[in-house]
């Protein structure tokens, strides 16, 4: 058996579940009991952040500003070389006998370095040795000839003619005799020569001559590199030259190597180099220990004037702007900002500094590096108890 309801009574109840329905999707939430606490609660939550952020700073990041000598520099660039070197080469056409050196060994000026053949010039200095005593003997008897015809002249017993004759023999063989010796110092220098002496101290710096080789006249056969005092050539735009004076000094930054050296410019090329607007200068550096070697690459920075006493900072620490320069400083553990006037460049050592004409003074404390933008009023702390420089 169906149990139907009635059509009016299904309509009513469809309209209430509709009416809770609606009912509960637009029921807006409880008022809050302090509106204007709800309407700063973000900002207030991040100014305490902030507040409560410090930042930390090792004792390296920190540079404390003192007065120091600033160095006007020329950045220069170049390769060394021995400012005293020789290619020793062959003075005779022989065959090579002994090499008595290798590369890298020491050598002094003197010292036998190649010896060749000498069989082919002793045998013509050995002949030029006979010819001149066969020349000395028939000086001798030229010269006995004319002293008797002098005294037999004195006496009447000859002509004038046939003295003179007798005087024209001996003036002959007086001539041969000079000749004889100009031949045999001649074949002696080539038999001398055959004999290959170092025309410097230093190393050998290249081989080129084995033993057994025949070699020519004019052959290199060793290159000697004395490497005590080096030099560098560096080429400097024609705008520049007025600023740089012999005697100059030259802070030389070798590839390799941290330990700097000192130079000095010693010369400057009196003409431009071809086909550039450059001219070349020649600085010259002391190398007691040989620790420089020949073709090392040379970063130079010239010296062109000196400023003592001068503020002045690392260019890293230096943030610039369209309105001017500034850094950010420490003063009493919070970061400040600071403006600044900039003056010239320069180096201290091989820190890149510049100065500062106003905004600093001596024992401010600024951030080294640049670290992006920092907010001024943040409190800072130090690793360690004291920032060094």
């Amino acid at each position: 058996m169906q149990i139907r309801l009635p059509r009016l009574l299904l309509i009513i109840i469809a309209i209430v579940v509709v009416i809770g329905i609606a009912m509960s999707f637009f029921r807006s939430p409880a008022p809050s009991s302090n509106p204007s606490a709800a309407k700063n609660a973000a900002p207030a939550a991040t100014t305490s952040a902030i507040k409560n952020t410090t930042l930390e700073f090792l004792p390296q990041e920190i540079f404390k500003v003192t007065p120091i000598e600033l160095k006007q520099t020329m950045a220069l660039s170049g390769a060394l070389r021995a400012v005293d070197q020789a290619s020793v080469k062959a003075r005779v056409a022989a065959e090579v006998r002994e090499v008595l050196v290798r590369e890298g060994e020491s050598v002094i000026a003197g010292q036998i370095l190649v010896r060749m053949d000498t069989s082919e010039f002793q045998a013509r200095v050995d002949q030029a040795k006979g010819n001149l005593h066969a020349m000395r003997a028939q000086l001798d008897i030229a010269t006995r000839n004319r002293d008797n015809n002098r005294a037999l002249l004195d006496k009447g017993f000859i002509s004038r003619a046939a003295f003179d004759n007798t005087a024209s023999q001996f003036a002959a063989a007086q001539a041969n005799v000079e000749s004889a010796q100009g031949a045999l110092d001649i074949v002696q220098k080539l038999l001398n020569d055959s004999v290959v002496r170092a025309p410097i101290s230093g190393l050998i710096a290249v081989r080129n001559v084995q033993p057994g080789e025949k070699v020519s006249t004019d052959y290199k056969l060793l290159d000697i590199v004395n490497l005590k005092k080096m030099e560098c050539e560096a080429l400097v735009p024609t705008s520049d030259i007025p600023k740089i004076k012999i005697g100059q000094s030259v802070l030389l930054h070798i590839e390799g190597l941290t330990e700097e050296f000192i130079g000095n410019v010693t010369r400057i090329n009196p003409a431009t180099q071809a086909g550039s607007r450059s001219i070349a200068i020649y600085i010259q550096v002391a190398n007691p220990q040989d620790v420089l070697k020949v073709g090392m690459f040379v970063d130079a920075q010239l010296v062109l004037r000196t400023k003592a006493h001068v503020i002045a900072i690392p260019q890293t620490a230096v943030h610039k702007e369209s309105s001017g320069a500034y850094v950010y400083a420490l003063e009493n553990n919070l970061i400040v900002r600071k403006n600044i006037t900039l003056g010239q460049e320069g180096r201290s050592g091989e820190v890149a500094l510049i100065e500062i004409t106003s905004g600093l003074k001596a024992e401010d404390q600024i951030v080294k590096t640049d670290m992006g933008n920092l907010r001024p009023g943040t409190a800072v702390r130090m690793t360690q108890a004291s920032a060094n420089k």
